[in-house]
């Protein structure tokens, strides 16, 4: 009997990654084979995403563009989760369209379809209430996490790879409709996390970057807001394991000791990624988030007390409404204050659902194309210089990325000057190019 095939074509954030490789082991577990050649596939599997407008429109090219090659296609993921059957009334191309909740009888699903048969299309509901509030509430065959299957099986052999930290998020930021798709923060169990990492140097993998939609939350299910630090520690001493990497940390939610585990400790990255979205008080009350420029400014200075090579980074916000030119020059001052690493800069546009979809006094959006070009130019600026000042420091680079300690999977690059004996090298920092980095072979 002729084996099934299925390529996954995956877009959006780590997260999806991870969601990709455990639906790949559930297919191959299943009898299916793993192509990599859409075009070669009986089923095309497009994780998409449903964050912004343009992550959204690059979804549905992807799925319009699948539904020109001979297999079947259908869409997974944060779009297919959000929009359920919208989506697949406004994208017939799609044969099927399917949320979380099918994804531990998926391999079914796709041999139904193949058989001929047909899929009901998702429906949405908040999955804010779907989650257990504590440890106690879930059950050993409870799946606590939104579409987490178990399993895994890489699709890529590169020397970094994501672990899911956690799932869903308890904040409330006006801007943002992931907790009404993604449900609920929960926290996955220590051990579970402890035991996917190992398995992943057993695979080859020499850095881990935990990621979540809120890491610095993680443990307040389990009623330990410091488990964060403790897994961490017992991360770096995984054998085998260069560095593990945490993204996503809430500003507000930063504590000392996190910062002087992730900033000082052998075997964690000292990189922080940290969630600002803007400095301007005014707008950041308006995103329902807290603190501004003069306390993020205060975390930096503490960060850098602790590591003053330590990598910062984060992404904003621009045209939020209500923004004023004021808070333009508000986030640009802290910009060139801050000095980050890598910044991200984004036009804010409505998400359906939310709280800020509703507030009447909206930036023009060409006037925001104007901002998101202004902040652009100044965050480039502010890239380049950081990574000059980091010539003559002394880095260990991952070869086949081309990453060191201080660069996440979203920054800059590093090119090596000279032969590496292993995959790791140390070396010195000799030279810049913008965000990117020039470094020495010297060990």
């Amino acid at each position: 009997m002729t084996r099934p095939s299925v390529s996954i074509i995956t877009l959006g954030c780590a997260r999806n990654e991870v969601d990709s490789e455990e639906l790949a082991a559930e297919l191959a577990e299943d009898g299916w084979d793993l192509v990599d050649d859409p075009a070669g596939a009986d089923t095309v599997l497009v994780n998409t995403c449903g964050f912004i407008d343009a992550a959204k429109r690059d979804s549905i090219d992807t799925v319009l563009a699948a539904s020109d090659l001979p297999g079947k296609v259908v869409a997974v993921g944060c779009l297919a989760e959000r929009y359920g059957e919208q989506l697949a009334q406004s994208l017939p191309e799609a044969d099927a369209v399917l949320g979380f909740d099918a994804y531990p009888e998926l391999p079914s699903a796709l041999r139904t379809l193949l058989a001929g048969g047909q899929l009901g299309a998702h429906t949405p509901r908040d999955r804010r209430g779907l989650q257990p509030s504590a440890p106690t509430d879930r059950s050993a065959d409870l799946a606590v996490l939104p579409g987490h299957v178990g399993m895994r099986r890489r699709l890529s052999d590169g020397p970094v790879a994501s672990v899911k930290l956690a799932s869903g998020c308890d904040r409330r930021c006006t801007f943002c409709a992931i907790p009404s798709f993604r449900g609920s923060f929960v926290s996955r169990r220590p051990t579970d996390v402890v035991n996917e990492v190992a398995w992943l140097v057993g695979q080859g993998v020499l850095e881990v970057n935990l990621v979540s939609e809120n890491s610095t939350s993680y443990g307040k299910d389990f009623g330990d807001l410091r488990l964060l630090e403790s897994l961490l520690v017992d991360l770096a001493d995984t054998p085998g394991l260069e560095r593990v990497r945490v993204a996503y940390l809430q500003p507000a939610e930063m504590r000392p000791d996190l910062v002087s585990i992730i900033g000082a400790t052998v075997g964690v990255a000292p990189y922080f990624d940290l969630s600002f979205q803007h400095a301007s008080p005014a707008v950041l009350r308006r995103m329902r988030r807290f603190g501004g420029s003069q306390d993020f400014l205060r975390l930096i200075d503490q960060i850098r007390d602790v590591n003053p090579a330590a990598a910062i980074r984060s992404n904003f916000i621009v045209g939020f409404p209500g923004e004023a030119p004021a808070d333009i020059d508000v986030l640009i001052d802290f910009l060139q204050r801050a000095q980050l690493d890598a910044i991200g800069v984004f036009g804010y546009s409505d998400e359906q659902g939310t709280e800020a979809a509703t507030f009447s006094d909206h930036v023009d959006a060409d006037e925001i194309d104007l901002r998101v070009e202004a902040l652009a130019s100044v965050a480039e600026d502010v890239m380049s210089a950081r990574a000059a000042n980091r010539i003559g420091e002394s880095v260990r680079v991952l070869v086949e990325a081309g990453k060191t300690q201080f660069q996440g999977p979203e920054d800059g690059s590093t090119q090596l000057l000279g032969s590496a004996t292993g995959p790791v090298a140390v070396a010195r920092i000799v030279a810049s190019e913008g965000a990117d980095l020039i470094a020495e072979i010297v060990s």
